[in-house]
């Protein structure tokens, strides 16, 4: 058995811009431009390593803050990038058979089973992975909440030795980090990890919700809650956009509406915003059948007489 810790990172297209208007076969969180994987064995030491440039197809042009994060410019991917068929096939071969896969976060592998769907192939191959930070939680008594890679490796006194916001020297570090961790202890125990984790997007889902995603890179409030009322609001049918009313607040940043497709009927949308670790906001947003339970509470409280007050369709 080998492990294979990849990371990846991928472009989101400008708000108001021709790319985010674009209607794409499947939605998708970002497009992969980069994907970088070390082996690791059995015994903990680091293999061989694998990096790819991916040319991107319906999100051409960088996002400003995903090239000043990477470092990475149109111009290089151009250059340097392969479809994304076949990079997938290259790091298919290089991946071999019997593979566990391990990333920091949940993000990478929702961003790529995404666009391995968009292309309409299999993601059958990666469904063995898990996520090291919530071993690296439950072994080192730092609680629930995700932790930064860099404040991983300041924990465990490892000097960073690659660049961050790269794919292969994220997964290097994340490797070092691994190596330090017992990891089949880890997965042994990694359904206990889930359930103390505060996101709670790798449990059960909640009674009545049929989706559930998360949206990154937004620059303040006004900005994701512009984007789940607009572009991401689609119909988890369909994914026509749908028709929005009015948000209201709950407690710790949260806020639900009712959202309405022409086809299928209503259904309730809520969102959390997070801080994430580059200064931008994170939204988790869930969307329940029109018929649940949160439904119902949401009318409820819509059927509350309101306070005078100047009416708003952003949340305050």
């Amino acid at each position: 058995m080998q492990y294979i810790v990849f990371d990846m990172e991928w472009n989101q297209p400008m708000p108001g811009s021709y790319a985010s208007k674009k209607a794409l076969p499947l939605q998708i969180h970002g497009e992969i431009i980069q994907i970088g994987a070390v082996r690791m064995l059995e015994d903990g030491t680091v293999g061989d390593e694998f990096q790819v440039l991916v040319s991107p197809k319906y999100y051409k042009k960088l996002n400003s803050r995903v090239s000043k994060l990477t470092g990475l410019r149109d111009a290089r991917l151009r250059e340097e990038g392969v479809p994304f068929l076949k990079a997938l096939e290259l790091f298919r071969a290089w991946c071999g058979e019997d593979c566990i896969f391990l990333t920091w976060g949940f993000d990478d592998i929702t961003v790529l089973v995404d666009n391995i769907l968009l292309y309409d192939e299999e993601p059958d191959w990666v469904n063995q992975w898990y996520n090291a930070q919530m071993i690296f939680n439950a072994q080192t008594d730092s609680g629930s909440a995700q932790k930064a890679l860099s404040t991983a490796l300041e924990m465990l006194e490892i000097e960073p030795s690659r660049p961050a916001h790269d794919a292969l020297g994220d997964a290097y570090h994340t490797a070092l980090i691994c190596s330090r961790l017992d990891l089949q202890k880890g997965i042994e125990n990694y359904g206990k990890s889930l359930e103390k984790h505060e996101n709670g997007f790798n449990s059960e889902p909640p009674a009545g919700c049929i989706s559930r995603a998360v949206f990154r890179g937004f620059d303040d409030k006004s900005a994701a809650i512009e984007a789940m009322a607009g572009r991401e609001n689609h119909c988890p049918q369909c994914g026509k956009v749908m028709q929005h009313s009015r948000w209201l607040s709950q407690h710790g940043r949260r806020y639900m509406a009712m959202a309405k497709c022409k086809e299928h009927g209503r259904y309730l949308v809520r969102i959390r915003l997070s801080a994430d670790t580059d200064g931008t906001l994170r939204v988790s947003r869930l969307v329940y059948e029109g018929a649940s339970d949160a439904a119902a509470r949401y009318d409820a409280q819509m059927a509350k007489p309101r306070r005078r007050r100047k009416s708003s369709s952003k949340p305050q």
